[in-house]
Protein backbone atom coordinates (compact mmCIF):
# COMPACT_ATOMS: atom_id res chain seq x y z
CA UNK A 1 0.00 0.00 0.00
CA UNK A 2 1.66 3.28 -1.14
CA UNK A 3 0.45 6.33 1.72
CA UNK A 4 0.50 9.79 0.51
CA UNK A 5 1.63 12.57 2.71
CA UNK A 6 -1.43 13.97 4.49
CA UNK A 7 -1.30 18.21 5.08
CA UNK A 8 -4.14 19.08 7.57
CA UNK A 9 -5.25 22.01 5.92
CA UNK A 10 -4.42 22.21 2.10
CA UNK A 11 -3.74 25.65 0.15
CA UNK A 12 -5.52 23.55 -2.75
CA UNK A 13 -8.12 21.16 -2.70
CA UNK A 14 -8.94 18.70 -6.09
CA UNK A 15 -13.02 18.71 -6.60
CA UNK A 16 -15.02 16.40 -8.94
CA UNK A 17 -18.55 17.93 -10.06
CA UNK A 18 -20.55 15.17 -11.56
CA UNK A 19 -23.54 16.36 -14.30
CA UNK A 20 -25.30 14.86 -16.70
CA UNK A 21 -24.12 13.14 -19.41
CA UNK A 22 -23.34 15.47 -22.62
CA UNK A 23 -23.60 18.60 -20.23
CA UNK A 24 -20.00 18.36 -19.40
CA UNK A 25 -18.79 20.96 -21.77
CA UNK A 26 -20.98 23.42 -20.54
CA UNK A 27 -20.25 22.70 -16.86
CA UNK A 28 -16.76 23.25 -17.75
CA UNK A 29 -17.54 26.64 -18.70
CA UNK A 30 -19.06 27.07 -15.64
CA UNK A 31 -16.36 26.40 -13.84
CA UNK A 32 -14.00 28.72 -16.00
CA UNK A 33 -16.08 31.28 -15.10
CA UNK A 34 -16.25 30.79 -11.29
CA UNK A 35 -12.53 31.38 -11.59
CA UNK A 36 -11.15 27.74 -10.52
CA UNK A 37 -8.24 26.21 -11.87
CA UNK A 38 -7.26 23.02 -13.26
CA UNK A 39 -10.40 22.27 -15.44
CA UNK A 40 -10.31 18.74 -16.75
CA UNK A 41 -13.53 17.53 -18.36
CA UNK A 42 -14.30 13.30 -18.15
CA UNK A 43 -17.28 11.96 -18.80
CA UNK A 44 -20.44 12.45 -16.31
CA UNK A 45 -18.39 15.46 -14.86
CA UNK A 46 -15.10 17.50 -14.49
CA UNK A 47 -12.47 17.92 -12.15
CA UNK A 48 -10.97 20.68 -10.85
CA UNK A 49 -8.54 22.52 -8.54
CA UNK A 50 -9.13 25.61 -5.91
CA UNK A 51 -8.80 26.54 -2.40
CA UNK A 52 -11.98 25.98 0.24
CA UNK A 53 -13.61 28.56 -0.52
CA UNK A 54 -13.45 27.27 -4.63
CA UNK A 55 -15.61 24.78 -3.50
CA UNK A 56 -18.45 26.43 -1.57
CA UNK A 57 -18.15 28.83 -4.69
CA UNK A 58 -19.56 26.13 -7.01
CA UNK A 59 -21.90 24.76 -4.81
CA UNK A 60 -23.68 27.70 -4.66
CA UNK A 61 -23.42 29.11 -7.87
CA UNK A 62 -23.35 25.96 -10.52
CA UNK A 63 -25.59 25.18 -12.38
CA UNK A 64 -25.51 22.45 -14.26
CA UNK A 65 -23.82 20.22 -11.70
CA UNK A 66 -25.68 17.23 -10.11
CA UNK A 67 -23.13 16.71 -7.16
CA UNK A 68 -19.90 17.71 -6.21
CA UNK A 69 -17.04 16.02 -4.16
CA UNK A 70 -13.99 17.06 -2.33
CA UNK A 71 -10.71 14.28 -2.52
CA UNK A 72 -9.53 13.39 0.51
CA UNK A 73 -6.90 11.23 -0.40
CA UNK A 74 -5.66 8.72 -3.30
CA UNK A 75 -3.61 5.36 -2.21
CA UNK A 76 -2.68 2.22 -3.80
CA UNK A 77 -4.16 -0.90 -2.43
CA UNK A 78 -2.94 -4.11 -3.08
CA UNK A 79 -4.73 -6.02 -0.10
CA UNK A 80 -8.05 -5.88 1.83
CA UNK A 81 -6.55 -4.71 4.85
CA UNK A 82 -4.48 -1.95 3.49
CA UNK A 83 -8.21 0.12 2.90
CA UNK A 84 -8.51 -0.01 6.59
CA UNK A 85 -5.20 1.00 7.55
CA UNK A 86 -5.22 3.87 4.62
CA UNK A 87 -8.25 5.15 6.53
CA UNK A 88 -7.45 4.75 9.50
CA UNK A 89 -4.26 6.75 8.59
CA UNK A 90 -6.54 10.12 8.22
CA UNK A 91 -7.39 12.34 11.11
CA UNK A 92 -10.91 12.23 11.24
CA UNK A 93 -11.80 13.97 14.01
CA UNK A 94 -10.49 17.15 11.50
CA UNK A 95 -13.60 15.88 8.96
CA UNK A 96 -16.44 15.52 11.45
CA UNK A 97 -17.68 15.21 15.30
CA UNK A 98 -18.14 12.31 17.24
CA UNK A 99 -21.65 12.97 17.72
CA UNK A 100 -22.30 13.76 14.18
CA UNK A 101 -23.47 11.00 11.59
CA UNK A 102 -21.76 9.34 8.57
CA UNK A 103 -22.37 7.29 5.64
CA UNK A 104 -19.93 5.41 2.80
CA UNK A 105 -20.85 4.86 -0.63
CA UNK A 106 -18.10 2.67 -2.80
CA UNK A 107 -18.14 1.55 -6.42
CA UNK A 108 -15.63 -0.86 -7.11
CA UNK A 109 -14.24 -2.38 -10.49
CA UNK A 110 -11.39 -5.12 -10.50
CA UNK A 111 -10.36 -4.78 -7.62
CA UNK A 112 -9.51 -6.57 -4.56
CA UNK A 113 -12.67 -6.44 -2.99
CA UNK A 114 -15.30 -8.37 -4.69
CA UNK A 115 -18.43 -6.65 -3.10
CA UNK A 116 -18.89 -2.60 -2.82
CA UNK A 117 -20.76 -2.98 0.72
CA UNK A 118 -17.88 -4.95 1.78
CA UNK A 119 -15.64 -1.66 1.25
CA UNK A 120 -17.30 0.86 1.92
CA UNK A 121 -18.13 -1.43 5.26
CA UNK A 122 -14.44 -1.28 6.05
CA UNK A 123 -13.90 2.35 5.49
CA UNK A 124 -16.78 3.04 8.40
CA UNK A 125 -15.10 0.26 10.45
CA UNK A 126 -11.81 2.27 10.34
CA UNK A 127 -13.25 5.74 11.01
CA UNK A 128 -15.54 4.57 13.76
CA UNK A 129 -13.25 2.32 15.74
CA UNK A 130 -10.37 5.43 15.51
CA UNK A 131 -12.84 7.80 16.83
CA UNK A 132 -13.58 4.52 19.66
CA UNK A 133 -10.11 4.21 20.51
CA UNK A 134 -10.04 8.18 21.20
CA UNK A 135 -12.63 9.21 22.80
CA UNK A 136 -14.40 5.45 23.97
CA UNK A 137 -17.03 6.84 21.70
CA UNK A 138 -18.14 6.61 18.02
CA UNK A 139 -20.07 8.60 15.38
CA UNK A 140 -23.57 7.09 14.19
CA UNK A 141 -24.25 5.62 10.59
CA UNK A 142 -27.38 7.58 8.71
CA UNK A 143 -27.89 6.91 5.06
CA UNK A 144 -30.61 9.34 4.40
CA UNK A 145 -28.77 12.50 5.60
CA UNK A 146 -25.14 11.83 7.03
CA UNK A 147 -23.20 15.19 7.94
CA UNK A 148 -20.54 13.30 6.20
CA UNK A 149 -20.85 11.39 3.22
CA UNK A 150 -18.00 9.62 1.86
CA UNK A 151 -17.46 8.01 -1.56
CA UNK A 152 -15.15 5.49 -2.12
CA UNK A 153 -13.91 4.77 -5.68
CA UNK A 154 -11.85 1.72 -6.21
CA UNK A 155 -10.70 0.86 -9.32
CA UNK A 156 -8.11 -2.22 -10.00
CA UNK A 157 -5.26 -0.90 -7.11
CA UNK A 158 -6.18 2.64 -7.64
CA UNK A 159 -8.40 4.13 -4.24
CA UNK A 160 -10.02 8.01 -4.76
CA UNK A 161 -11.89 8.86 -1.20
CA UNK A 162 -13.98 11.82 -1.78
CA UNK A 163 -16.46 13.44 0.69
CA UNK A 164 -19.51 15.44 -0.66
CA UNK A 165 -19.90 19.12 -0.32
CA UNK A 166 -23.32 19.01 -0.86
CA UNK A 167 -25.14 15.88 1.08
CA UNK A 168 -27.93 15.89 -1.84
CA UNK A 169 -28.37 16.75 -5.09
CA UNK A 170 -27.53 20.16 -6.85
CA UNK A 171 -30.50 20.24 -8.62
CA UNK A 172 -33.01 20.65 -5.62
CA UNK A 173 -33.46 24.52 -6.15
CA UNK A 174 -36.24 24.69 -3.49
CA UNK A 175 -38.77 26.05 -6.01
CA UNK A 176 -40.64 22.96 -6.86
CA UNK A 177 -43.66 22.92 -4.37
CA UNK A 178 -44.16 18.36 -5.16
CA UNK A 179 -42.69 16.07 -7.01
CA UNK A 180 -44.03 16.19 -10.67
CA UNK A 181 -44.59 12.62 -12.58
CA UNK A 182 -41.09 12.51 -15.30
CA UNK A 183 -40.11 16.24 -14.07
CA UNK A 184 -37.39 17.93 -16.56
CA UNK A 185 -34.70 17.81 -13.55
CA UNK A 186 -33.28 21.58 -13.24
CA UNK A 187 -29.64 20.91 -13.74
CA UNK A 188 -30.89 19.73 -17.21
CA UNK A 189 -32.89 22.67 -17.85
CA UNK A 190 -30.37 24.94 -17.29
CA UNK A 191 -28.04 23.38 -19.16
CA UNK A 192 -30.35 23.33 -21.72
CA UNK A 193 -30.47 26.97 -21.72
CA UNK A 194 -26.71 27.30 -21.28
CA UNK A 195 -26.07 25.31 -24.82
CA UNK A 196 -28.82 27.96 -26.90
CA UNK A 197 -28.10 31.02 -27.95
CA UNK A 198 -29.89 33.39 -25.89
CA UNK A 199 -28.24 36.12 -24.79
CA UNK A 200 -30.46 36.97 -21.49
CA UNK A 201 -31.91 40.26 -22.40
CA UNK A 202 -34.00 38.88 -25.64
CA UNK A 203 -37.36 37.44 -24.90
CA UNK A 204 -37.72 33.90 -24.92
CA UNK A 205 -40.56 31.59 -24.76
CA UNK A 206 -41.57 27.84 -24.14
CA UNK A 207 -44.80 26.73 -25.56
CA UNK A 208 -44.88 23.38 -23.77
CA UNK A 209 -43.87 24.50 -20.18
CA UNK A 210 -45.25 21.60 -18.10
CA UNK A 211 -44.18 23.09 -14.22
CA UNK A 212 -41.94 25.84 -16.20
CA UNK A 213 -38.28 24.39 -15.17
CA UNK A 214 -36.98 25.85 -18.61
CA UNK A 215 -38.33 28.93 -17.54
CA UNK A 216 -37.37 29.40 -14.28
CA UNK A 217 -33.95 28.59 -14.82
CA UNK A 218 -33.73 30.63 -17.92
CA UNK A 219 -35.11 33.75 -15.80
CA UNK A 220 -32.52 33.04 -12.91
CA UNK A 221 -30.07 33.40 -15.34
CA UNK A 222 -30.57 36.76 -16.48
CA UNK A 223 -31.09 38.12 -13.13
CA UNK A 224 -27.70 36.25 -12.12
CA UNK A 225 -29.56 34.69 -9.36
CA UNK A 226 -27.65 32.18 -7.30
CA UNK A 227 -28.90 28.29 -7.71
CA UNK A 228 -27.95 27.22 -4.41
CA UNK A 229 -29.30 30.52 -2.35
CA UNK A 230 -32.45 28.68 -0.23
CA UNK A 231 -29.99 25.16 -0.39
CA UNK A 232 -28.17 23.86 2.99
CA UNK A 233 -24.99 22.45 2.49
CA UNK A 234 -23.29 19.34 4.40
CA UNK A 235 -20.07 21.22 4.62
CA UNK A 236 -21.79 24.05 6.46
CA UNK A 237 -21.65 21.57 9.40
CA UNK A 238 -18.27 20.88 9.31
CA UNK A 239 -15.40 21.20 11.66
CA UNK A 240 -13.73 22.53 8.85
CA UNK A 241 -16.20 24.82 7.88
CA UNK A 242 -15.22 28.69 7.15
CA UNK A 243 -18.36 30.64 7.99
CA UNK A 244 -16.51 33.99 7.27
CA UNK A 245 -16.26 33.01 4.03
CA UNK A 246 -19.37 31.87 3.33
CA UNK A 247 -21.11 34.78 4.40
CA UNK A 248 -18.97 37.02 2.57
CA UNK A 249 -19.87 34.70 -1.34
CA UNK A 250 -23.77 34.80 0.39
CA UNK A 251 -23.82 38.72 0.27
CA UNK A 252 -21.81 38.75 -2.78
CA UNK A 253 -24.65 36.58 -4.39
CA UNK A 254 -27.34 38.86 -3.34
CA UNK A 255 -25.92 42.09 -3.97
CA UNK A 256 -25.29 40.47 -7.72
CA UNK A 257 -29.52 39.56 -7.93
CA UNK A 258 -31.46 41.81 -10.62
CA UNK A 259 -34.78 40.50 -11.05
CA UNK A 260 -35.23 43.85 -13.32
CA UNK A 261 -33.40 42.03 -15.41
CA UNK A 262 -35.30 39.73 -16.59
CA UNK A 263 -36.62 40.20 -20.05
CA UNK A 264 -40.03 38.95 -21.21
CA UNK A 265 -40.45 35.21 -20.87
CA UNK A 266 -44.12 33.40 -22.11
CA UNK A 267 -44.87 30.10 -20.58
CA UNK A 268 -47.69 27.88 -22.57
CA UNK A 269 -49.41 24.59 -21.61
CA UNK A 270 -53.08 23.10 -21.99
CA UNK A 271 -52.74 21.05 -19.01
CA UNK A 272 -54.42 23.00 -16.05
CA UNK A 273 -52.55 20.80 -13.64
CA UNK A 274 -49.27 21.87 -15.18
CA UNK A 275 -50.29 25.52 -15.27
CA UNK A 276 -50.84 24.87 -11.66
CA UNK A 277 -47.92 23.72 -10.33
CA UNK A 278 -46.29 26.09 -12.79
CA UNK A 279 -47.41 28.76 -11.35
CA UNK A 280 -46.79 27.79 -7.64
CA UNK A 281 -42.64 26.82 -9.05
CA UNK A 282 -42.68 30.63 -10.67
CA UNK A 283 -43.81 32.27 -7.17
CA UNK A 284 -41.91 30.38 -4.98
CA UNK A 285 -38.94 31.01 -7.13
CA UNK A 286 -39.35 34.78 -6.80
CA UNK A 287 -40.68 35.70 -10.31
CA UNK A 288 -44.34 35.90 -10.09
CA UNK A 289 -44.63 39.23 -11.88
CA UNK A 290 -41.33 37.88 -14.55
CA UNK A 291 -42.75 35.07 -16.07
CA UNK A 292 -45.81 35.16 -18.26
CA UNK A 293 -47.97 31.88 -17.61
CA UNK A 294 -50.48 31.25 -20.53
CA UNK A 295 -53.43 28.72 -20.15
CA UNK A 296 -53.85 27.61 -23.72
CA UNK A 297 -53.50 24.89 -26.72
CA UNK A 298 -50.59 25.69 -29.10
CA UNK A 299 -53.04 26.32 -31.59
CA UNK A 300 -54.66 29.20 -29.80
CA UNK A 301 -51.38 30.21 -27.92
CA UNK A 302 -50.36 33.68 -29.41
CA UNK A 303 -47.61 36.09 -28.59
CA UNK A 304 -47.53 39.58 -28.96
CA UNK A 305 -43.88 39.60 -30.69
CA UNK A 306 -41.64 36.78 -32.02
CA UNK A 307 -39.25 35.77 -28.97
CA UNK A 308 -35.57 35.48 -30.06
CA UNK A 309 -35.11 32.19 -28.16
CA UNK A 310 -37.73 29.21 -27.72
CA UNK A 311 -36.52 26.28 -25.93
CA UNK A 312 -39.10 23.85 -25.10
CA UNK A 313 -39.52 19.72 -23.90
CA UNK A 314 -42.38 18.90 -25.54
CA UNK A 315 -43.72 15.05 -24.95
CA UNK A 316 -41.55 12.03 -26.41
CA UNK A 317 -44.06 8.93 -26.53
CA UNK A 318 -44.47 7.57 -23.13
CA UNK A 319 -47.68 8.62 -21.82
CA UNK A 320 -49.09 9.72 -25.35
CA UNK A 321 -50.81 7.52 -27.63
CA UNK A 322 -48.64 7.67 -31.28
CA UNK A 323 -51.60 9.98 -32.78
CA UNK A 324 -51.32 12.27 -29.71
CA UNK A 325 -48.00 12.29 -29.85
CA UNK A 326 -47.28 12.90 -33.87
CA UNK A 327 -50.21 15.72 -33.33
CA UNK A 328 -48.55 17.42 -30.55
CA UNK A 329 -45.28 17.59 -32.88
CA UNK A 330 -47.02 18.97 -35.60
CA UNK A 331 -48.97 21.44 -33.51
CA UNK A 332 -45.47 22.28 -31.85
CA UNK A 333 -44.26 23.00 -35.62
CA UNK A 334 -47.32 25.32 -36.50
CA UNK A 335 -46.86 27.27 -33.70
CA UNK A 336 -42.81 27.97 -34.78
CA UNK A 337 -44.09 28.65 -38.15
CA UNK A 338 -47.03 31.38 -37.09
CA UNK A 339 -45.61 33.07 -34.24
CA UNK A 340 -41.82 32.68 -34.18
CA UNK A 341 -40.60 33.44 -37.87
CA UNK A 342 -37.21 35.22 -36.64
CA UNK A 343 -36.71 32.43 -33.62
CA UNK A 344 -33.74 29.96 -32.76
CA UNK A 345 -36.03 26.92 -31.43
CA UNK A 346 -34.07 24.38 -29.03
CA UNK A 347 -35.83 21.36 -28.79
CA UNK A 348 -35.37 17.98 -26.33
CA UNK A 349 -36.38 14.81 -27.92
CA UNK A 350 -35.49 11.41 -26.31
CA UNK A 351 -37.80 10.15 -29.28
CA UNK A 352 -35.70 9.82 -32.74
CA UNK A 353 -38.70 8.87 -34.93
CA UNK A 354 -40.98 11.95 -34.08
CA UNK A 355 -38.94 14.97 -34.62
CA UNK A 356 -39.87 14.70 -38.22
CA UNK A 357 -43.76 15.83 -37.04
CA UNK A 358 -42.79 19.29 -36.97
CA UNK A 359 -41.76 19.48 -40.85
CA UNK A 360 -38.55 21.55 -39.93
CA UNK A 361 -34.71 20.60 -40.43
CA UNK A 362 -32.66 20.48 -37.58
CA UNK A 363 -28.86 22.18 -38.14
CA UNK A 364 -27.39 20.51 -34.99
CA UNK A 365 -28.06 17.75 -32.95
CA UNK A 366 -26.38 17.82 -29.33
CA UNK A 367 -26.63 14.15 -27.36
CA UNK A 368 -27.43 14.96 -23.78
CA UNK A 369 -29.01 12.49 -21.36
CA UNK A 370 -32.20 13.08 -19.20
CA UNK A 371 -31.96 10.49 -16.70
CA UNK A 372 -31.10 6.97 -18.29
CA UNK A 373 -32.49 7.99 -21.61
CA UNK A 374 -30.70 9.26 -24.46
CA UNK A 375 -31.73 12.43 -25.78
CA UNK A 376 -31.09 15.01 -28.25
CA UNK A 377 -31.44 18.66 -28.22
CA UNK A 378 -32.40 19.91 -31.63
CA UNK A 379 -31.98 23.17 -33.43
CA UNK A 380 -33.86 25.06 -35.35
CA UNK A 381 -33.56 28.60 -37.02
CA UNK A 382 -37.43 29.24 -38.27
CA UNK A 383 -39.18 30.50 -41.23
CA UNK A 384 -37.61 34.12 -42.43
CA UNK A 385 -34.60 33.44 -39.95
CA UNK A 386 -33.71 30.49 -41.92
Amino acid sequence: MTLPPRQAAPDVVEYFAACTLGLEGVLANELEGLGVDGIESGRGGVRFEGDRTAGYRVALWSRTAVRLQETIGQATIDREDDLYDWVASFGWDDLMRVDQTLAVDASIRDSVFRHSKYAALRVKDAIVDQFRERARRRPSVDTKRPDLQLKLHLQRDQATLYRDLVGGSLHKRGYRPIQVKSPLNESIAAGLVLLSEWDRRSPLCDPMCGSATIAIEAAWIAADRAPGLKQRFAFERWPDFDAKAWRGLIEDAFKRMSMDSVPRIDVADRHPGAIAIAKESIKLAGLRDRIRVHHTALADFHLEAPPAVVLCNPPWGERLDPEDLEASWRDLGDFLRRECPLSIAWILSGNPAIGHALRLKADRKIPVHNGPIECRVLRYEIGERR
